[in-house]
């Protein structure tokens, strides 16, 4: 503390006597005795002051420094026996003194002055710096540790002090082991199951059913209630969720091994779980929309949804196809209405289309044509994979393909956009027209991922068609028409039908072959579709030349190809096909450049879920069909990634 003089005090004195001074020195003229007599007093009294202030001073600071150190004595016992452990570390936070508490409590059987307490206590040393305050684990004991640093010249301390929070941190953990989550537990295709069995097995299937989820349930202290004949519903606490989750619900496995006679694998389960809401009514919000994308990925998984998005587990089976058509109806007959009510309607695919999703696109514009309004496909004519189905096309309808400038120029508000073959928003042909857009219907047949369009009107999602083309035959046969649908739009569905099941061995189901002969009945010629995938020899070589490069990794053949070739886009899928045939191969994957983008295309014949794999990389797709997009990295980067993700797997 800084010494202050009494500034104020000395000059009054001095002010006062000067005032006996000057009449003094005016009666010297009249008598020296007057004088002496009147300036003795005068000087005596102002030695006398200033011996006073001198004395004064002194004396207040001897009361001072007494006090100060009686303070500082007083501080450092406060300190020492406070309740609360305290260390003072240096700057390579050595411990320099600690108090009884600490010395006692917290590490009682060493002797740690001049030690790193970090190799004692795991302290989060830059977050307390940075914050002041952190949370340490020592010996079952939480504690709250907040720092103070003390600077004085070149010497930098730190005083620690340890806050005991045990109680309220085991309490908190209570809390949050006790959470309740709600979840919504559904059986796919429980009608279609139910009706192939006899009464007897119908109340076998439906016992091991209930039986599997009451084992589901065995062991926890949630209660699960049923809600109809296929759905039911559970409350968990996230303790026991936790454990659930960890061991990737096997409820799914067990549901997928119950038998009857000689028919297995008839039954799957699809899980939605909302984790981590602040209310019951929130988690049940968030199961809802769990269940909700499950199913949409082909069902026969669990999501997990949480504040920050989804966790999914399981999809090992195929999506189970419904054999019921009533909601293609539905969805036509509303498509109708829409398209109507509507100036002119748009219809694009994913960038890059291909035969299926031009093929959807323009066959459906076709359509619409034909019940009278005015409608687009709309195909970016430079970057697609079905360069002769558009020639086919235009020959035909030479305006029905726009270019998505051409179609921004057109689109007004009262424009209907119908997208096909994707529901991912960033995927789309052009993401002028879908900000434009107030009205937009979505067809597509992938597993429902994260990022799906959620502002249609109409969203037509089937994960168990085998393609959008599929789809789009479904619609059009309700189409109020006048006319069917001329042959080189029946070939141009076919072809796109063709393409994802790969001639008609994967993905097919009943409703596949019936749009495929609705197609044939509209005149669309197999040997004309056989035609528009073929390729050239430069493209057939490429195609042999990374085949001949690829490795087996984990039953995964993986190919890895740095450079950029003009038919690499239609060739590596390609690939990725033909060496499905290998021997104990269950997924293949052939990674490629495109500019700054490495791309990676997935194939499996069901052994293997690549979609999930894909979704590791940030890509996504089907169970049997995916893809992925890694920007500004190398073909040997995006190789070492995929391999983790496989593992993972």
């Amino acid at each position: 503390m800084k010494r202050k003089n009494p500034y104020s005090f000395v000059i009054s004195i001095i002010l006062l006597a000067a005032s006996g001074i000057f009449p003094a020195v005016m009666l010297h003229q009249y008598s020296n005795e007057k004088f002496w007599v009147t300036i003795l007093p005068v000087a005596i009294f102002t030695i006398l002051a200033l011996i006073e202030i001198f004395i004064a001073e002194k004396n207040s600071l001897k009361f001072v420094a007494k006090l100060n150190e009686a303070v500082s004595t007083a501080e450092n016992e406060v300190l020492y026996y406070s309740d609360s452990p305290c260390v003072i570390l240096d700057i390579s936070f050595r411990v320099l003194w600690c108090n009884r508490k600490f010395s006692n409590e917290i590490i009682p059987d060493y002797e740690i002055f001049g030690l790193n307490l970090n190799e004692y206590i795991p302290i989060n040393f830059k977050e307390l710096l940075i914050s002041g305050i952190t949370k340490a684990q020592y010996h079952n004991n939480y504690y709250e540790v907040t720092s103070v640093v003390i600077e004085r010249g070149d010497q930098r301390l730190t005083v620690v002090n340890f806050n005991n929070i045990t109680e309220f941190a085991e309490l908190y953990d209570e809390y949050k082991r006790t959470r309740p989550s709600v979840l919504i537990l559904t059986i796919d295709n429980y009608e279609d199951v139910m009706q192939n069995f006899k009464e007897s097995e119908k109340a076998h299937v439906a016992a091991s059913i209930e039986t599997v989820l009451e084992e589901f349930m065995t062991g926890t202290t949630g209660v699960m209630r049923k809600l109809s004949q296929d759905k039911f519903i559970a409350v968990l606490e996230e303790q026991y969720l936790s454990e659930i989750i960890h061991s990737k619900f096997q409820i799914l496995d067990k549901a997928r091994n119950i038998t009857v006679g000689e028919k297995t694998n008839f039954v799957t389960l699809s899980i939605g779980v909302g984790q981590g809401a602040s209310t019951l009514e929130e988690s049940e919000v968030y199961a809802k929309q769990a269940l909700d994308m499950a199913l949409g990925r082909g069902g026969d998984q669990a999501a997990v949804k949480t504040e920050n998005g989804f966790k999914f587990f399981g999809g090992v089976a195929k999506g189970v196809e419904k054999k019921s058509r009533a909601k293609s109806r539905i969805i036509s007959t509303a498509m109708q209405e829409l398209i109507h009510n509507s100036e002119n309607v748009f219809i694009m695919g994913h960038r890059f289309g291909d035969l299926d999703s031009v093929g959807s696109a323009a066959a459906l514009a076709s359509a619409v044509r034909v019940i009278g309004q005015e409608a687009y496909a709309v195909i970016d004519p430079e970057k697609n994979l079905a360069g002769m189905l558009i020639d086919k096309i235009k020959k035909e309808a030479p305006d029905i393909i726009i270019s998505p400038d051409e179609a921004v120029n057109k689109f007004t508000e009262e424009s209907l956009l119908i997208i096909v073959d994707t529901h991912n928003a960033n995927l789309i042909e052009s993401k002028h027209l879908y900000n434009s857009a107030k009205h937009i219907v979505v067809i597509d047949h992938h597993r429902k991922s994260v990022d799906f369009i959620d502002n249609a009107v109409i969203f037509h999602h089937e994960p168990y068609a085998s393609s959008a083309a599929e789809m789009v035959t479904e619609l059009i046969q309700y189409f109020k028409a006048t006319t069917p649908l001329s042959k080189t739009f029946s070939e141009a569905l076919l072809a796109g039908i063709m393409l994802d099941t790969k001639n008609f061995i994967m993905r097919t189901g009943v409703r596949t072959f019936e749009a495929a002969a609705y197609l044939r009945k509209c005149g669309a010629d197999t040997v004309q579709v056989k035609g528009l995938f073929t390729s050239s020899i430069e493209a057939y070589k490429e195609k042999s030349f990374l085949i001949s490069h690829a490795e087996i990794i984990s039953k995964c053949a993986v190919v890895c190809c740095e450079k950029e070739t003009d038919n690499i886009r239609i060739t590596a899928p390609q690939a990725a096909d033909e060496l499905l045939g290998i021997q104990n191969v269950d997924a293949s994957f052939v990674i490629y450049r495109t500019g700054t983008t490495i791309n990676i295309s997935a194939r499996s014949l069901g052994a293997m879920n690549v979609q999930v794999i894909m979704e590791k990389l940030g890509g996504g797709g089907h169970q049997t069909m995916a893809a992925a997009q890694l920007k500004d990295t190398t073909a040997e980067a995006a190789k070492a990634a995929l391999i983790e993700a496989i593992n993972e797997d």
